[in-house]
């Protein structure tokens, strides 16, 4: 495997012409300012209107970046979720909306174990990125359209393959079942499980996420891991009027995937493209964002999540995205669809214009 940092122009090539199929969404999307009224589907069952919230209500946003606060607010409209956003490049929180919910037990990860489940398989040499496995009597995928689609059959076969002691040391070396941040008050850990659910077994833990309780936190750590090559740092506020430059990053450990996520982010890119995340396509952005959805439920509500960052050379954001609900409109899609705006609300506003963190502290230290 030739580790490599961008898309080969050939296979981008190939995922634009298939994002074509699918036009992205215009910048306009009045389904994130507010909940929709009750529709009827073709099959005229009601769904579920949402009662709006007020998901800041609580929150203490001294040491946000106001930008993105700002734009994750306006994304996140009155739906009952949350919002945190991190530099990839520190593990620097930028912000938290709905402190309350992103600091509760969190919820099934849904399909977003699924770049974990990935990763595994890449680094057990279980698959290669050209792998076809069979998920349906005729039908084949390679990794690629598999995290594009996420599709089941995929990821559970490859729990199966790698056992559950193998699942769960990468998903614990990915940091499930243990506190994302540094010095968070109240953060919770959420939960992984010592044995195989009762419910599916490994193969449903490698699809859905199955015994395992993840937070908003978590996910945004691993994102950023994603985004910068495979440090997984410590999330922390920096102190209130403190300059960027004097923050000081904390690592919690490296991870030696690098030359793993070529493969993986293009699966991610996929998704974006033409899959289940190309809500989060920014059609008037050079900051091609990659990203993974996941949709299910639990005991609780509906659950959407989505995991993303922007952009792949100069990683300037991290973003986990929850949304809960009683609605059917409540899924990985959706929470695609905040990450969208966040990303079309920060390029209006010249936010990827601005110099990065990392470029910040290089200039410091050369002495220009």
């Amino acid at each position: 495997m030739t580790p490599s940092t961008r898309l080969g122009k050939t296979t981008l090539a190939v995922l634009l012409a298939a994002c074509c199929v699918c036009p992205p969404p215009s910048n306009a999307d009045p389904a994130l300012a507010k909940p929709a009224k009750p529709t009827r589907s073709s099959r005229h069952h009601h769904y579920v209107r949402e009662k709006g919230v007020d998901p800041t209500l609580g929150d203490i946003a001294a040491n946000d970046d106001p930008v993105v606060r700002a734009a994750a607010i306006e994304a996140l409209g009155r739906y009952t979720g949350s919002v945190v956003a991190v530099d990839p490049n520190t593990g620097r929180i930028l912000t938290v909306v709905n402190q309350k919910l992103a600091y509760s037990d969190g919820a099934i990860p849904c399909s977003t174990i699924k770049p974990t489940i990935a990763l595994a398989a890449l680094e057990e040499n279980v698959i290669t990125r050209d792998t076809m496995l069979k998920v349906g009597r005729r039908k084949y995928m390679n990794l690629t359209d598999a995290m594009a689609h996420s599709n089941n059959q995929f990821f559970e076969e490859l729990g199966r393959r790698m056992g559950f002691d193998t699942v769960s040391r990468y998903g614990r070396l990915l940091g499930l079942g243990e506190l994302a941040g540094y010095n968070l008050q109240d953060e919770h850990p959420g939960a992984f499980p010592m044995a195989p659910p009762l419910r599916g077994g490994v193969a449903r833990m490698s699809s859905f996420g199955e015994g395992i309780q993840m937070t908003p936190f978590q996910l945004a750590s691993l994102a950023a891991a994603f985004a910068n090559g495979g440090t997984l740092y410590y999330l922390q506020y920096g102190v209130s009027g403190e300059e960027v430059s004097a923050f000081v990053p904390r690592i919690k450990r490296e991870l030696n995937i690098g030359p793993l996520l070529p493969e993986l982010r293009e699966g991610m890119l996929a998704a974006v493209l033409y899959g289940t995340g190309k809500r989060s396509f920014d059609a008037g952005g050079d900051e091609m964002p990659a990203g993974k959805t996941g949709t299910c439920s639990d005991q609780i509500s509906h659950v959407g999540w989505f995991l993303t960052y922007a952009d792949e050379a100069h990683p300037r954001i991290a973003l986990a995205v929850l949304i809960r609900g009683n609605s059917s409109r409540i899924k990985g899609p959706l929470a695609a669809g905040v990450a969208g705006h966040i990303y079309r609300r920060l390029r209006e506003q010249n936010y990827f214009a601005q110099p990065t963190v990392a470029t910040n502290l290089a200039t410091i230290a050369s002495g220009h």
